[in-house]
This record gives structure tokens, C-alpha cells and sequence, in this order.
């Protein structure tokens, strides 16, 4: 396939996908503390989520590796797994979208805070990323996306055991933000124009937002991105804030609000849009026949 920063450097908007997590807890009703193991133990339910995701139309399928490092297999005791369980990921992926989209390896936050905040260690936590990247991309990924980043130094740690394996493996980083009086902040007090500045610094070639808010917040967002990068923009809306409803989560913002916002991110500049926390296949295809017209 044509590399994934050409085609935006030309002028193409992009199409996710949408919530990984959400879509197994719809599917799958056993214990998902280790999302990853169903990458082994139960790859019919992760077949279906990437198949009915590439079916509606994205263009990025991501890997059911998010809580895939080093670091963070080990709070289960699945450490040695590493291996196994990301290129398992990766080949679910491959299997349904045969070169026609592109396999974007999902890496997301160790789980420990770094220090003096917390007893994460940097190194540590560098090399348990690095272990993780080096399998996803030996294993045929064509984008790593460090996503769902909420310590600005975390993400930075990522992108560069990335660097240090690949210079050229495209890399998208998306930081979760909260709306506070002075603006929208990382929950460890990163703003977005530093956030911005630092990933393009660090090497990241695509960046933006993913999760915890909806639509409307994600558009303002947006436009704070645009005003301080240069670097093309991804946002990945979740379906607004759940609530509790007869014991399940529901989400509020439908495939129809979805399609009728893409409209502002397509006019705000934004590369490539796809869905978070509560969206569906058929939030993606709503999407889809909105950036194809």
C-alpha cells in the first residue's frame, strides 16, 4: 500500500476505526482483564470486531495490543507472553484486511506512574515499549500508534524505543485531555500546545486525540491541534459519556451526530477521524459516506 504520509500529504482524509474494548465487552462475556490473551484464547471475537470495522470502511484497523508491553503484561503475570500475544494481534489483522488497509499496531500507557510521581521507572518502562514495538513491526504492522497517552514523558518514551528501532515506521501519538477552566489538560497538566510541540520534537509524525470526551469537546480539541502543529491531526471520538442504564453503559452520541460533526473536522483540517469508547461499525460507515462525498 501507498505509505500512509504520502496520501495524507496529498490531500486524503483517512477513516479509522472505532472502540476495541467496548466491542468485546458486547461480544465476549468472560474476563477481560487481560484484553490481549483473546488475541489467543478467544480470536474469533477480535476476527469479527477488525472484520466488521474493515467492512463499514476504515482505513486503519488497530491490533488488539493496547495493554500490550513489557510493563504492563507483567501486572498480570503475562510477561513471557509478549511474543505470542502481539503477533497474534497482528496477524488477525492481517488475515481480514489482505493489504487493503492499514494495520495500525495499538501501544497504549505501561499502567505505572513515572518517577518521583509514582515507581515507574523510565528505562523500565522504555524498554518494556521497545519489546513490544519491535514485535509489532516485525511482525508487519505499517503504523504504531501510542495512543491514549495522558503523561506527556510516557508518550516520549514510546516514540523513541520506536525511533530506535525504525527512523521510518509512520508513528501516531494521541494524548487524552480534560476541559478545565484555563483550557484542556492531560490529567498530569500537559496542555496541548506542549503536547503538540514535544511529540513533533520527539518524532512523532501524526498527532492528536483519542477518548474520554465526546464530539463536541473533541472538535475544540481539534482546533487547539491545528493552531499549533503543523503535523496532520487524528481524533477518535468516544460516543460521548456513558451512563449507567439497566446495569449497562450506554452512549449518547449516535452514528448520525458522529456523521454531522465529521463534517467540522474535514472543514478544520483534521487527516485522519475515526471513533473511541462506544462507537461501533456502524458509527465508522456514518463517517465513511460523509468523507466520501
Amino acid at each position: 500500500m501507498e505509505n500512509i504520509l504520502k496520501r495524507i500529504k496529498n490531500g486524503e482524509i483517512l477513516l479509522g476505526d472505532g472502540a476495541i474494548g467496548t466491542q468485546i465487552q458486547k461480544y465476549y462475556s468472560g474476563d477481560m482483564s487481560v484484553p490481549e490473551l483473546l488475541n489467543v484464547e478467544a480470536s474469533e471475537i477480535i476476527e469479527r470486531i477488525a472484520s466488521e470495522y474493515f467492512q463499514a470502511g476504515a482505513q486503519l484497523i488497530e491490533t488488539n495490543t493496547f495493554g500490550g508491553s513489557a510493563v504492563k503484561l507483567s501486572d498480570s503475570g503475562n510477561s513471557e507472553r509478549i511474543v505470542e500475544l502481539n503477533s497474534a494481534g497482528v496477524e488477525i489483522v492481517k488475515n481480514i484486511t489482505k493489504n487493503k488497509a492499514y494495520i495500525s499496531g495499538s501501544v497504549g500507557p505501561s499502567g505505572k506512574l513515572l518517577e518521583p510521581m509514582g515507581d515507574g521507572n523510565p528505562d523500565l518502562i522504555k524498554d518494556g515499549f521497545k519489546k513490544q514495538i519491535g514485535i509489532l513491526i516485525k511482525s508487519g504492522v505499517d503504523v504504531i500508534c501510542i495512543e491514549t497517552m495522558i503523561d506527556l514523558q510516557e508518550a516520549v518514551l514510546a516514540i523513541e524505543a520506536t525511533r530506535e528501532i525504525s527512523s521510518s515506521i509512520p508513528i501516531i501519538t494521541t494524548m487524552t485531555f480534560n476541559k478545565t477552566p484555563r483550557g484542556y489538560f492531560t490529567v498530569m497538566g500537559n496542555d496541548v500546545e506542549t503536547v503538540s510541540l514535544v511529540l513533533e520534537e520527539a518524532g512523532a509524525n501524526i498527532i492528536g486525540s483519542n477518548c474520554g470526551n465526546g464530539f463536541e469537546k473533541m472538535v475544540e480539541i481539534a482546533k487547539e491541534f491545528k493552531k499549533y502543529s503543523n503535523l496532520p491531526i487524528i481524533i477518535q471520538s468516544n460516543a460521548g459519556q456513558p451512563e449507567i442504564k439497566n446495569g449497562e453503559f450506554i452512549y449518547s452520541e449516535s452514528p448520525e451526530f458522529f456523521a454531522k460533526k465529521t463534517k467540522i473536522l474535514i472543514e478544520i483540517g483534521v487527516s485522519i477521524i475515526g471513533g473511541c469508547c462506544g462507537t461501533t461499525p456502524e458509527y465508522i460507515e456514518a463517517m465513511r459516506k460523509v468523507i466520501q462525498e
